[in-house]
């Protein structure tokens, strides 16, 4: 069979592409672009707002305009999450977050049947991690190892924790086995991801904790870079430090979720820590790690916030001097807490906020990044006329050269920072 995916939400989404992609070429299929033709189009959804079920229910809709008789599969977190609105959606297959290998049976045993099927069971319920096989099948310099999946935060503004469930971690052994074979198999950089990586071993009840997973990684793989996904803050910790900053392959890049600079919207969020707790995580960092890049996401507009309580969110990301920021305006999101709070702040204040904050988050990241004269870069691919890749540090590099660079870990000079990257030149083959 001729079978095209298409991607929405996260980068655990995105990982569990590619185990599919495997698994289905590893039976014999063929994997073709979404965009041409096909006897399966599976779409792996995303369900964090609102506008995620939309824009899958529109993939859903497209690939069955495209090819009216091929077989519309419709995965992840919406399905899993909101069964009753895939009713008149034009799919055939409907499976959730769990079982990705009786996933591909399923796939396969329609095709043959032609008969609607679907596969959801209740992700509250799991209490087993998937072991699913890491790395894709194209040039790839960067592998994604996912270690951990389900949330037991219950943020108000998130619904994901009903879609994976309660926390399961990979052990600590299949950890080091999948590190060491993406290792030999070329990758030079491994991230680690989860739903939320920082509960990894909390299901363990035995103490483990992710730093411990880390320094397994890191020694499994000692000449991968090794980066971390996004972290809960009060996973840094003193011990945590000092033990992260014996890892030389451990990327010096840390992104702490704060998601707001006010402890009256965290409270409101749910959120576990407050800026004092956040601004500690910060301090260690920067005292047991050199120069390390310290990214972040905010939420701006959440229900209630006042200008003042957004004022103090301004004053915390300058205080934290982060290297690089995601921000986004509040998304309601229908069958979370935060939906139903009053005080929902208009689209138009939420707009603005968004822009004052990036315009601070700019000046920060051309800060960070005009400190550096020489970096060591890891490239990626050719675009524009220029290599492009990232440091340790992520920050991202493009070079002119005639060389193929893919894939090569290589020093360069920095020429010019741009808003938001830097223009450098190869100065030293180093690998």
């Amino acid at each position: 069979m001729r079978i095209a995916f298409y991607t929405l939400g996260c980068k655990v989404n995105q990982y569990e592409t590619q185990a599919l992609e495997r698994l289905f070429a590893g039976r014999g299929h063929t994997l073709v672009p979404f965009e041409g033709e096909a006897d399966v189009y599976v779409i792996n959804s995303c369900t964090v707002t609102a506008v995620s079920d939309k824009k899958s229910r529109q993939m859903v809709r497209q690939a069955r305009k495209r090819a009216p008789d091929a077989l519309i599969a419709l995965c992840g977190c919406y399905p899993q999450t909101h069964r009753s609105e895939l009713d008149g959606l034009p799919v055939d297959l409907v499976a959730g977050t769990g079982d990705r290998l009786g996933f591909v049976e399923l796939v396969e045993r329609a095709c043959v049947e032609r008969k609607p099927a679907a596969a959801l069971d209740d992700a509250m319920k799991r209490r087993i991690f998937e072991p699913l096989p890491a790395g894709g099948l194209e040039g790839r310099t960067r592998a994604m190892l996912k270690v951990e999946d389900g949330c037991v935060n219950f943020c108000t503004y998130c619904i994901i924790p009903y879609a994976r469930g309660p926390v399961r971690s990979l052990p600590r052994s299949d950890a080091a086995v999948q590190a060491k074979k993406l290792a030999e198999e070329g990758y030079k950089e491994l991230v680690l991801t989860g739903i939320e990586i920082s509960s990894w071993g909390h299901d363990f009840r035995d103490g483990s904790s992710l730093i411990d997973l880390v320094e397994t990684v890191c020694a499994a793989a000692p000449g991968c870079r090794v980066r971390l996904g996004s972290l809960e803050p009060r996973t840094i910790t003193e011990a945590f430090c000092q033990r992260a900053a014996k890892l030389d392959n451990l990327c010096p890049h840390f992104h702490l979720s704060m998601q707001s600079g006010c402890d009256a919207t965290l409270k409101r969020m749910n959120r576990k820590y407050d800026t004092g707790r956040f601004l500690e995580s910060v301090g260690l960092l920067r005292k047991h790690v050199q120069a390390p890049a310290i990214t972040t996401d905010m939420i701006v507009g959440f229900p209630g916030e006042t200008e003042e309580e957004f004022a103090q969110s301004l004053d915390l990301i300058q205080r934290c001097a982060f290297s690089a920021m995601h921000i986004f305006p509040y998304s309601r999101r229908p069958g979370t807490p935060a939906a139903a709070m009053p005080d929902q702040v208009p689209n138009s204040v939420k707009e603005e906020r968004a822009r004052r904050a990036a315009e601070i988050a700019a000046e920060l990241t051309q800060r960070y990044l005009e400190q550096w004269d020489k970096v060591e870069v890891l490239f990626e691919e050719e675009r524009d006329g220029l290599w492009w890749g990232h440091t340790t540090r992520y920050c991202k590099v493009g070079v002119r050269s005639e060389e193929n660079l893919h894939n090569q870990l290589r020093q360069a000079a920095v020429t010019r920072v741009e808003q938001g990257w830097v223009l450098g030149e190869i100065i030293l083959k180093n690998r």
